[in-house]
């Protein structure tokens, strides 16, 4: 409903006036403060001066509020037109009223007092008069406003008490409560609103509910009593903390429902604060801190129940003195104010003696053993910084002359009232972790066997020295000669002892600031930066090989050891890494090696360029067996008693269209490197089955077929299928076929060759003597043949050492029923030493060299013996 349409009365009622009603002179004369010079006592004033008689003498009779009646003044309206002085007055009384007063007529504005004024923030009346109703209200209450207005019938009528929420004229909002009353201005229908300010009344309000909130969710029980101590007030947490419901203990004695004696009037006396046990419904005890304050009509008591951090500090106290760490509060003053058990055993200071000291009295050093002075202390440290320190390592010196390391953390601690920090320090003893953390270390950078340095610490070392512009570094790599015959004929106990003898040599023949290493094998390493010319190096090395070459005795058995030495000398400015340099020094040694045994050579940029030219050669072979260009050639294995053909060794050669005839060692080696035996190995194996079995028939030679298969062969899971296949292709029996393995890779490989064993095929240890041969390996291994490798077979005849090795490793093998051949028989002098010994079988060059399979004959009568 709009205000505008409404007339708010009877014909009775309306008063017609032959006077100016016009919104402007309606502003005028509603101004506070109009006079009878004006113009004249206006009906305008009439009208106010009869609302306002009736808002001072009416009274509500069943005790409503006054708001109520001020709607009535409508009949003073028609009983008196001329206010007079008394108008006046009643007008000011309407100014001074705290109400806010509003007459509103057909939608607009007609008068307005200071207070309503007051409540929308304007300053003169004109501000508002004029205004629609609804301007001045919240479009929230304007629907509730609107249904107030609408429901006034009759002239005198009015609406119940309303909150409404009035715009003011900066935007904001004002609550007030509000009644409407249907009166007559000027003689016309109009609505009279009376508002009461609730924003005070709000706030006060708001605040008593916050005060009871926070009774109501307190974690602290708090409990009002009387003057003679019964309870009146009771909050959740006195339930919670108590077990007593409200409407148990209103109007109760507070010693009853706390379970102990308790009168506010003495708590106050001694101050306000006491620490009492009391109990819950249940009979728990509980530690309560009680706080008591008078008020206007008893005592309020707030009880906090300390109970759990009470139990927490006894069980703090516990922990702290069963911790193995030792915990020692140090006071502002500098003294120890508390100790643990700990503390006491860790220092070496007796139970109980430690509190009252002055925390300087245990006497702490620093990593490096120097002395902590006072200023450094963990405690003065700490209240300096006011922050957290952790880990730190000192060593504290016992009474009892023990050493321990410890590892200290320590912060402050502010106590209540406090203006300087205690400190609190806990430590563990790190001692036997340290010891194990430094020999973990030592064993990280040390070879196990001779304690000399190893890769790691020796490569340290030398990023250390060549990144120091004034040094010039040389790095020596030593190897031994033919320290695998050492090995293998007098065992690894004799070796790894040899090897601790030339690394307690080396060590004694290098400098005292040289770094001595084992690189692992038989393999050393010099770096010295003692030397900067060539000749200084080359004395260093004659001196080293000299002392390395003298005899050494062994389990009785003498021994003379040959070493090859690789040179790298560099000199400031070098830019090569540390690892390029020992890969150098490797190369260096290896071109020493191919001068005879103990001698040494100098590292040179052409070696390297040999490794590249060795890359080369290998994408070369790759490209080779893409396009089939591997040969594969035969080499008969002769008995040496009747020089009958007992098998053929299958070989790959390769004409390089450059270098011509590739060895079949190198071609092993490169394509090992190049990940290409695999290919070149099934290539092999199929080729050499399928030519030997056809051969054989159209000889009528019944010989086995022997090919060699790597390590990396024996890791491929498809061999065992391509062993089957090339069997069941080629027509051979399985026994026919003999797959010879490297001896150095049968330690790793026995569960291949045990597969291998089960198809039938026989299986031949090769180059054997030239890894870690022994007779336990020859029995753990299913075996059928044994090669002597060709490096003990060179010396029959030349080294006395010879021939007591290769005699050894045959009674091995005969032990253990397998046959023995001898590979690269060159010289008769060879083959004789063999037929004495009583080798079964041989090959080489002087039984035949490697050829096509027609040029394979069924026997070599001059093998015989």
């Amino acid at each position: 409903m709009d205000p505008d349409d409404l007339d708010g009365g009877t014909p009775d009622t309306r008063r017609s006036s032959d006077q100016d009603s016009s919104p402007a002179n309606s502003a005028a004369t509603c101004t506070v403060g109009v006079s009878a010079a004006s113009g004249g006592r206006t009906s305008r004033h009439a009208s106010l001066v009869r609302l306002l008689t009736e808002l001072s003498t009416e009274r509500d009779p069943r005790g409503e509020p006054a708001l109520a009646f001020l709607g009535k003044g409508y009949r003073l309206l028609e009983q008196n037109s001329d206010g007079g002085t008394l108008g006046t007055q009643y007008l000011t009384m309407v100014e001074a009223s705290p109400y806010g007063i509003c007459v509103h007529q057909r939608g607009k504005v007609v008068f307005v007092n200071s207070a309503a004024m007051r409540f929308v923030g304007a300053t003169v009346s004109t501000e508002l008069v004029g205004l629609h109703i609804t301007d001045m209200v919240d479009a929230g209450s304007q629907d509730a406003l609107l249904a107030r207005i609408g429901s006034l019938a009759a002239p005198g009528s009015f609406s119940e008490p309303t909150e409404m929420t009035l715009l003011t004229l900066d935007g904001g909002k004002v609550t007030v409560e509000s009644q409407a009353v249907l009166t007559t201005w000027e003689g016309k229908p109009a609505y009279q609103v009376i508002m009461r300010d609730l924003s005070t009344q709000k706030a006060a309000e708001a605040g008593l509910r916050f005060q009871a909130a926070l009774v109501g969710h307190a974690s602290d029980a708090i409990i009002a009593t009387s003057p003679d101590g019964l309870v009146t007030s009771w909050n959740p947490a006195a339930e919670a903390v108590y077990g007593h419901e409200l409407e148990e203990v209103i109007g109760v004695p507070v010693s009853e429902v706390v379970g102990a004696p308790m009168e506010p009037r003495q708590v106050v006396a001694s101050g306000g604060v006491v620490q009492a046990t009391h109990f819950s419904a249940d009979g728990t005890a509980l530690s309560v801190r009680v706080s008591a304050a008078e008020m206007f009509d008893g005592y309020v008591l707030l009880c906090a129940d300390e109970t759990a951090q009470r139990r927490a500090e006894a069980e703090f106290a516990t922990v702290v003195e069963t911790l193995d760490e030792g915990v020692l509060v140090v006071g502002p003053g500098g003294r120890i104010e508390l100790a643990n058990s700990a503390a006491h055993r860790i220092s070496g200071v007796p139970d109980g003696s430690l509190v009252g000291l002055e925390s300087r009295t245990l006497r702490l050093h620093d990593e490096q053993g120097v002395p902590v002075p006072v200023a450094d202390l963990p405690s003065a440290r700490v209240r300096r910084s006011g922050k957290v320190e952790t880990g730190r390592v000192v060593q504290v010196r016992r009474r009892d002359g023990a050493h321990r390391w410890l590892s200290l953390t320590s912060g402050p601690l502010m106590a209540p009232g406090q203006s300087v920090p205690s400190v609190l320090t806990s430590f563990a003893d790190i001692t036997e972790r340290r010891a194990i953390s430094e020999r973990l270390a030592y064993e990280a950078t040390h070879d196990p066997l001779t304690r000399l340095a190893n890769r790691t610490l020796a490569l340290n070392h030398l990023r250390r020295t060549i990144a120091d512009p004034a040094l010039t570094t040389t790095v020596l790599f030593i190897d031994l000669d033919k320290f695998k015959i050492i090995n293998d004929s007098l065992g690894h106990t004799v070796g790894d002892q040899v090897l601790r003898i030339i690394g307690e040599r080396l060590r004694a023949a290098a400098g005292p600031s040289d770094l001595v290493g084992r690189l692992g094998g038989d393999e050393f390493l010099v770096i010295t930066t003692g030397y900067t010319e060539a000749a200084e190096v080359r004395a260093l090395a004659d001196h080293l090989q000299r002392q390395l070459a003298e005899s050494l005795t062994v389990h009785g058995r003498e021994l003379h050891i040959n070493t090859s030495i690789g040179i790298v000398l560099a000199e400031p400015g070098d830019t090569r890494s540390a690892d390029e340099m020992l890969e150098d020094a490797d190369l260096a040694m290896y071109q020493a090696k191919t001068f005879g045994p103990g001698r040494y050579a100098f590292y040179a940029p052409i070696m390297r360029e040999r490794v590249q030219d060795r890359f080369i050669l290998e994408q070369d072979l790759r490209n080779a067996v893409a396009e089939g260009l591997i040969e594969t050639v035969y080499q008969p294995v002769v008995d040496l008693r009747t020089g009958e053909m007992v098998a053929v060794k299958a070989k790959s050669r390769w004409d390089h269209p450059i270098r011509g005839s590739i060895d079949p060692a190198e071609l092993v080696e490169i394509a090992d490197d190049g990940d290409l035996l695999t290919i070149i190995g099934a290539e092999v194996l199929a080729k050499a089955a399928g030519e030997i079995s056809r051969w054989r028939a159209d000889h009528g030679v019944h010989c086995n077929v022997n090919v060699s298969v790597s390590v990396r062969q024996l890791g491929d899971p498809t061999l065992l299928q391509l062993v089957q296949t090339t069997l069941d292709e080629t027509g051979l029996g399985p026994e026919e076929l003999s797959l010879d393995v490297d001896e150095t890779a049968l330690k790793d490989a026995a569960d291949a060759v045990d597969a291998l064993r089960k198809t039938g095929v026989k299986v031949t240890a090769e180059r054997f003597g030239a890894g870690y041969s022994s007779l336990a390996q020859l029995c753990r291994l299913d075996l059928n043949v044994v090669e002597i490798d060709r490096s003990f077979v060179a010396d029959l005849g030349r080294s006395s050492d010879a021939e007591p090795i290769v005699a050894g490793i045959m009674a091995m093998a005969h032990a253990v029923d397998l046959v023995v051949v001898a590979e690269g028989v060159e010289t008769a002098r060879q083959l004789k030493v063999l037929h004495e010994l009583g080798c079964d079988w041989a090959k080489g060059p002087l039984v035949a060299p490697p050829g096509p399979v027609e040029e394979l004959k069924p026997a070599y009568e001059h093998v015989v013996r």
